[in-house]
């Protein structure tokens, strides 16, 4: 029995000393996978078919930046009712949210706050996704409001006033580009700042666009819309690089309306829409970028506009856009 506990401190040594090699060894090959995850992830970051006079990778992997996000939309229609001609504008409320993102050689993670949401001051929903690279990038954006205010008029008669929770509104935007000389230009350097352009260059862009809305006015006047739009066109993108701290973007990519399937009934009156050429969506986008050193600041736009009818009948005209502030460091 002696010997028997005298062996015994020597086996859990060993048995502890085994249990030790074992996790060493385990977590040796976690590391080393990780190591090799790290590795492909970062050549296959680093590959790229552009030249390398015009646009380069930044040299670091990890990306933190800030965003204060401001959206807004407007929809208005002009037209017969009834024999007369009316208008209606209707603005929404600005929506303002604040969101946080860090980036591992091009994969985001993000969380966005909308502090008017939190404080039951704003019930609207909005859905904005979008993806740029040298080639190709969309922009989706979906909104659900009911926070429009705005008015109705019919020929001279008084101007109603129309306040918010009268019109209801669900819209589907998806605007599309393919860049030709995506080699010297780049969209992301301006957008999402996973490139950075060395050199001024622009380029011709292929356009496609999609439009869904639905919208609807209960007060003394009632009216329906619903439209469906598709649009295949042509623009140009530049980035202006003054000096190395400087970018400035600016493009055009204005769509042709292929396809249109729209109605609109006001107060159980059907209204005719009548094709008048041009009918377009048009996609603007905007950026001024500042850097120094790790860190970047500036500022993005997208503005989206579409009008579709004739006015001597019914024109609709729908606009939306969304500003953003960026502030971001790379390490």
């Amino acid at each position: 029995m002696k010997r028997l506990s005298l062996v015994q401190p020597f086996v859990v040594i060993i048995v502890l000393f085994c249990f030790f090699f074992a996790d060493e060894v385990k977590g040796q090959k976690i590391l080393h996978m990780i190591k090799r995850t790290d590795s492909l992830m970062t050549a296959r970051y680093r590959r790229s078919n552009i030249d390398t006079a015009y646009i380069i990778r930044p040299n670091t992997k990890w990306t933190l930046k800030g965003l204060f996000n401001v959206s807004g939309a407007q929809l208005e229609m002009e037209g017969m009712q009834m024999g007369k001609p009316f208008r209606s504008k209707m603005d929404a409320a600005y929506k303002k949210t604040f969101s946080m993102g860090v980036s591992y050689l091009g994969l985001t993670l993000s969380f966005a706050l909308n502090p008017a949401k939190l404080l039951g001051k704003y019930n609207d929903f909005e859905l904005n996704l979008n993806s740029y690279s040298n080639r190709w990038g969309f922009d989706i954006i979906y909104q659900d409001a009911h926070n429009f205010t705005g008015w109705h008029e019919v020929g001279r008669e008084s101007r109603i006033d129309l306040p918010a929770h009268v019109l209801t509104l669900q819209s589907l935007n998806v605007n599309a580009y393919y860049a030709f000389n995506n080699r010297h230009f780049s969209y992301p350097a301006a957008f999402s700042q996973t490139y950075i352009q060395k050199r001024s260059a622009g380029s011709f862009l292929l356009g496609f666009s999609l439009q869904g809305l639905q919208a609807e006015t209960k007060n003394i006047y009632e009216s329906e819309l619903e439209v469906a739009n598709i649009g295949i066109g042509a623009g140009y993108g530049y980035n202006w690089v003054p000096n190395r701290r400087w970018l400035l973007h600016i493009s055009s990519l204005p769509t042709f309306i292929v396809s249109s399937n729209t109605s609109l009934t006001n107060n159980e009156e059907s209204i005719p829409l009548d094709y008048h050429f041009p009918e377009v969506i048009v996609t603007v986008r905007g950026a001024i970028i500042r850097q120094i050193g790790k860190m970047f600041t500036g500022l993005t736009m997208v503005y989206n506009y579409s009008n579709i009818g004739y006015r001597d009948h019914l024109a609709v005209y729908n606009m939306k856009w969304r500003t953003r502030l960026i502030f971001g460091y790379r390490f």
